[in-house]
């Protein structure tokens, strides 16, 4: 009996899949919920605090408005789930979003936010090429000169250079994915990470986005033929050890067949509709 196939595919499913195929079926197919964790938490009180500054007026887009803006954040997200699931003691959560402000400061050593032009922000898109449905969250869309440019940012350390790669085809086929949305393809892609800080850039070219189309089918088709013959098959990795699906890979001793059971899931439907994640 085959397993479901997903119904669409945005870029973290694409590099989950790439990675870990196990890894892939228990987020996406199976549905098992990851519970929140610190570096995910600040994240979103990052991207949120942004969300808001770049929604201000050019002129109001400071640096001490910046940390109005994590404030903000904080107490719209204070009482979520996912940050008081973390169960932090006062001290620890006063740290989390001095570092939240931190990494926002950090904005401002690699952009001009007065300077910029966003025409969408947190933009969720979707869109449909050859059969395969893409869908997903940009963090920013800017109009340079009259040009699109996509931006997204990563508030956690540059990955290595494997990894780098796989984070730059994500914001890669959400240029593409603007292409097909506007009928325009962005001139530029970059990721922000803050922590350091460092901007990495890229210009999509004809070459780059056919090349880009035929792996994204590729994928497609390793994804579909996994579901029909239920091989989703572990790839270990230096990620293993920050994975929270380890404690059901075969690699590790495990039954990937007791997740459900374990966390209390019947039936995938119970796990509610499938995430919809960002690069």
């Amino acid at each position: 009996m085959s397993l479901p196939v997903p119904s669409a595919l945005s870029p973290s499913k694409l590099s989950s899949f790439t990675s870990c195929a196990l890894q892939f079926r228990l987020a996406n197919i199976d549905r098992i919920p990851e519970p929140p964790t610190q570096a995910t938490s600040r994240g979103t009180l990052v991207h949120a605090a942004l969300e808001h500054l770049f929604t201000l007026p050019a002129e109001e887009r400071v640096r001490a408005v910046a940390d109005e803006c994590v404030d903000i954040a904080y107490a719209a997200y204070r009482d979520d789930p996912e940050w008081t699931d973390l169960d932090m003691d006062d001290e620890t959560e006063a740290a989390m979003v001095a570092e939240a402000r931190h990494l926002v400061a950090n904005e401002f050593l690699l952009e001009d936010p007065t300077a910029i032009t966003p025409m969408g922000i947190e933009l969720k898109l979707e869109v449909e090429i050859g059969g395969l449905r893409l869908r997903g969250i940009i963090d920013r869309l800017d109009l340079v000169d009259g040009d699109l440019v996509v931006t997204d940012y990563k508030t956690g350390r540059s990955p290595s250079d494997l990894h780098a790669r796989a984070r730059m085809q994500g914001v890669h086929v959400y240029a593409l994915m603007c292409e097909k949305f506007f009928g325009r393809r962005p001139v530029r892609v970059q990721l922000l990470h803050l922590a350091e800080p460092v901007a990495v850039i890229a210009e999509p070219t004809d070459q780059s986005t056919r090349g880009l189309e035929r792996r994204l089918h590729a994928v497609w088709s390793a994804v579909e033929s996994a579901c029909e013959t239920e091989d989703f098959r572990p790839r270990q990795s230096a990620l293993c050890g920050w994975c929270f699906f380890q404690q059901w890979c075969p690699a590790f001793g495990g039954d990937p067949e007791r997740a459900a059971v374990d966390v209390g899931i019947r039936d995938r439907a119970d796990a509610g509709q499938e995430p919809l994640l960002r690069v």
